[in-house]
């Protein structure tokens, strides 16, 4: 080396840990347009209706998007089930082949299939008209090469019934000008075709058909090339649930670590129209309880049934669904918001608004603040008055009720999770334990293949203390100081020979939450001036 100075950077040897998101919530529902069973991450309401479209009928996945943005959401995650009306046939998704289409005839339903834009989003529905809807020989679209004639945005479009071609058009277009698709098969006999609102078009793949059968209507999405065709299923159980291995519904949800919060709200769209009864609402309410429990790491907001007065939906808790379960919270009634499309007001689930108010809350108090006496954004009032004898008969089994107070607005007056374990009583301790045991989990990772030894028992003792440190001054740890607020135990005590022979590290946490006032007393007496006050 040369004389001068020189300058050697060394560990502190400790690795800061960094605390995870808290607020990012799943929804499970029904959409205008957009991909179907993939959990797709919006960031904010426009961008939810530039993927999934506006406020459609029998949905309340809108509204409730809509509410969770309003109440100060962040990201979101989208499962988008379909229309839920577009077919009455419990059908799987299917992807259309590569070398060439492929048709699937379904069942009796809606007599039309859908032309998508590019990226599989709805843009033309396609369906038979009025004379052909009563014929018994299936029509069948498809979409051919142009031949020399056309360019590169043109397409023929030829109908056959029975396997005879009935009619064709010609370099038709899906681009506004005399070739419009749309102002040309106006003219045909046999199919109608009726643009989707707010959709982009674009040039379907060539060879890609749909059949459609006044008996057995075809449920294909016919889209652009390269992208997946659809077939929309009926609502069922099954089709919120979803497949695990095919990544679909809410089993699809499995793959997405950031997740916090999981809501159905069209779970109950499809319990209003009869597609599914109360034992298929308490089916996937129950799998959506058992998810966020196997990942260990996110809630359930769980709606009840519709039109429910307070003797109601104790029974449905108590005697009917019986959910017993730390990662889940009820909340009840339902809430009146404004509804854009019909110019009225409607009843809603509440789900949507209450994951809004549960992000807000992490962002202004942090997620050891109890996630009530907070004010819902754009409710105009519960569905029902709540009084407050109805709630002392509801907050104790943990029906979480929303309740409108003079001048305060429509508030969250509940905190409770559904758990019968004391311990477990209040969401915020759920959800705090959920934001430790992440974070912990994340800024450790390095520790995995280091020398078991007392130097790693020591580093990472005092990474895990610095994090519960800064936690404890947060104000989410009970306690005048970190000593009697957290301990970290990583020592000979707990990592005898035996469990470092196996490769097997511990580390004993544990931390005293702070738990939400729910109840205060002040206790009031007569005073007499000059009276001993200390008796």
């Amino acid at each position: 080396m040369t004389p001068g100075v020189f300058v050697e950077e060394t560990s502190s040897g400790i690795k800061p840990i960094q605390g995870v998101g808290t607020a990012t919530a799943a929804f499970i529902g029904f959409t205008a347009r957009g991909p179907l069973n993939e959990a797709v991450l919006v960031t904010s309401w426009t961008h939810f209706t530039n993927v999934f479209g506006e406020f459609t009928a029998d949905a309340y996945l809108p509204h409730s998007v809509y509410g969770y943005f309003l109440n100060g959401g962040g990201n979101a995650y989208i499962v988008s089930l379909g229309t839920g009306t577009d077919a009455d046939a419990d059908a799987a998704p299917a992807e259309l082949p590569q070398d060439g289409p492929r048709e699937n005839a379904g069942t009796a339903g809606p007599v039309r299939g859908q032309l998508a834009a590019a990226g599989g989003r709805p843009a033309l529905t396609v369906g038979l008209a009025p004379g052909a809807a009563h014929g018994t020989s299936p029509v069948t679209v498809e979409v051919e090469d142009p031949g020399d004639a056309g360019d590169e945005d043109t397409f023929k479009l030829v109908v056959r019934r029975d396997g005879k071609v009935e009619e064709e058009y010609d370099n038709v277009s899906a681009k506004r000008g005399p070739a419009f698709i749309g102002t040309v098969l106006k003219k045909s006999a046999l199919i109608t075709l009726e643009e989707v609102k707010g959709a982009t078009l674009a040039r379907p793949a060539k060879g890609t058909r749909v059949t459609l059968a006044p008996a057995a209507p075809a449920t294909v999405s016919v889209v652009a090339q390269g992208a997946p065709v659809r077939a929309p299923a009926r609502p069922s159980p099954g089709l919120y649930i979803g497949d695990t291995a095919a990544r679909t519904g809410l089993a699809g949800l499995e793959a997405v670590d950031d997740i916090t919060m999981v809501a159905a709200p069209d779970l109950m769209s499809a319990y209003r129209r009869g597609a599914i009864d109360a034992e298929g609402v308490k089916a996937v309410q129950l799998a959506l309880v058992a998810h966020c429990e196997s990942m260990g790491d996110r809630v359930a907001i769980l709606d009840p049934l519709p039109g429910l007065n307070a003797q109601q939906v104790r029974d449905w808790r108590q005697e009917y669904s019986g959910f017993d379960s730390k990662y889940a919270g009820l909340y009840w009634p339902w809430v009146k918001v404004m509804d854009p499309v019909e110019k009225r007001a409607e009843t809603v689930p509440p789900s949507g608004h209450i994951a809004g108010v549960w992000a807000r809350n992490d962002a202004t108090r942090g997620v050891h603040k109890a996630p009530a006496n907070e004010v819902m954004r754009g409710v105009l009032s519960p569905a029902l008055a709540v009084t407050k004898g109805e709630q002392s008969i509801l907050n104790p089994i943990g029906v979480n009720c929303l309740r409108t107070f003079p001048g305060q607005g429509v508030r969250i007056w509940g905190a409770r999770t559904l758990s019968s374990d004391p311990e477990w009583r209040y969401i915020n301790v759920r959800r705090l334990f959920n934001y430790v045991e992440k974070s912990i989990l994340d800024g450790t990772n390095w520790v995995v293949f280091e020398p078991n030894d007392r130097y790693l028992w020591e580093g990472v003792s005092r990474t895990v203390t610095a994090f519960l440190t800064r936690v404890w001054r947060s104000g989410a740890l009970f306690g005048r100081s970190p000593a009697e607020a957290f301990f970290v135990r990583c020592d000979e005590e707990n990592n005898p020979p035996e469990n470092r022979d196996a490769g097997v590290l511990t580390i004993d946490i544990g931390i005293a939450p702070v738990k939400p006032a729910e109840f205060v007393v002040f206790r009031l007496s007569q005073y007499t001036p000059g009276a001993d006050t200390d008796k």
